[in-house]
């Protein structure tokens, strides 16, 4: 076990909160989407209420919540990704690049899929289903790669990200960024 002086808050209260609020939100409006239309659209409008005050967070947010802290260039998150082949990246004490850009894609992806939700009810109704459907389902696969990510990164480093995203803290390495 490593001495409490190592540890390090990474992951404020707010945006814990927001992630595990996130990750239920989620279960229960894929679990609802079929049989209980009401708390599928509630839920819905939850997410995308969680979503807005995200991207707030993400703009005037502590630093490891600001997007400029995980949104990295495409060259350096390239370079990244080459690092992972090789099993060797330079480990972050916050997200690594492509962490950072998972995280960003599954918010745009889920603001759109709550935004062609909301958007059934008018105009063409089958359209919007259908592309809300859509975008149910790519929003889904993106979860599952963001849990195979963090499963794959969790065993790379040596660390547990998800204990380290339920307390907030990390222990630092002399090498992390």
């Amino acid at each position: 076990m490593q001495p409490e002086r190592d540890k390090v808050l990474v992951w404020d209260p707010f945006v814990r909160m927001f992630h595990w609020s996130l990750v239920l939100a989620y279960l229960v409006v894929w679990l609802s989407a079929e049989e209980w239309e009401w708390l599928h659209d509630q839920t819905g409008y939850f997410i995308l209420v969680l979503i807005g005050l995200r991207v707030l967070w993400g703009l005037i947010g502590t630093r490891h919540a600001r997007f400029g802290d995980f949104l990295y260039s495409p060259g350096r998150t390239l370079d990244y990704l080459k690092e992972l082949r090789s099993c060797r990246p330079q480990n972050y004490l916050g997200h690594n690049p492509a962490g950072g850009w998972m995280v960003f894609i599954l918010l745009l992806t889920l603001l759109a899929t709550g935004a062609s939700g909301v958007l059934i009810g008018a105009g063409d109704h089958e359209f919007w289903e259908d592309l809300h459907e859509g975008l149910a389902n790519v929003t889904l696969l993106l979860v599952f790669v963001h849990v195979a990510g963090v499963l794959f990164s969790s065993l790379l480093h040596s660390e547990n990200l998800i204990r380290a995203m339920w307390t907030g803290t990390k222990v630092r390495r002399d090498a992390d960024v």
